[in-house]
């Protein structure tokens, strides 16, 4: 049976450049216990997302971020902030070559971003839906409008569209409980949101 450094290798490797195969070779070399341990089927497609970003010059780029930062007060808040900006999120072999440069333990870099809400270990859509559950968005109706989500677009918390479309968050207050119940999508504010309207909106959204 393939080890799951060897299934990195072959995902990847298909179509990948010379600077590609560097960066494949670099994480495989050195993040090699945290693939064999952690990394699922579904992030090996992550990591060769990830490599191929920017050219393959992805972690030459967070390498710079982090010697740009050493030293500082919250450095490696600053870091993880500037890696999602840099990404979009924050997916594992990012977070093992932060560790990696900043010389801090995967267990603490793993724990900071998941601990702080404005980080992110999974993909965003190109539109974040938000959907409010609190008290008077749930009794007018917020949760059949996940419900809706879930049949018409296979969307569920968490997810996100194939296309990468939409991603779906639970929120329990978007400030204009008058309107209930209440999606966000993306900096727009919808109000008295019907499920047989869901699909309306979502089609201007391209």
């Amino acid at each position: 049976m393939k080890t799951k450094v060897q299934q990195v290798e072959e995902v990847i490797k298909s179509g990948a450049t010379k600077v590609e195969l560097a960066e494949i070779n670099r994480l495989i070399n050195q993040f090699e216990t945290v693939i064999k341990r952690d990394v699922t089927a579904v992030e090996v497609v992550e990591i060769e997302k990830v490599i191929k970003a920017d050219g393959g010059k992805l972690f030459a780029d967070l390498q710079k971020i982090v010697d740009d930062n050493k030293g500082k007060a919250g450095s490696l808040i600053r870091v993880l902030q500037q890696a999602q900006g840099k990404v979009g999120y924050l997916p594992k072999p990012v977070i093992a070559a932060i560790s990696l440069d900043l010389k801090v333990p995967f267990s603490e870099v793993y724990g900071v971003a998941s601990f702080y809400h404005f980080f992110s270990m999974k993909p965003k859509g190109k539109f974040v839906l938000q959907v409010c559950l609190g008290t008077s968005c749930y009794v007018k109706g917020g949760d059949k409008i996940l419900d809706r989500l879930k049949k018409d677009w296979n969307l569920e918390p968490g997810g996100i569209t194939p296309d990468g479309r939409f991603s779906l968050e639970i929120v329990r207050c978007l400030g204009a409980c008058g309107l209930s119940p209440v999606m966000a999508v993306g900096t727009d504010i919808h109000g008295r949101v019907k499920p047989g309207k869901l699909n309306e909106i979502l089609d201007s959204y391209n």
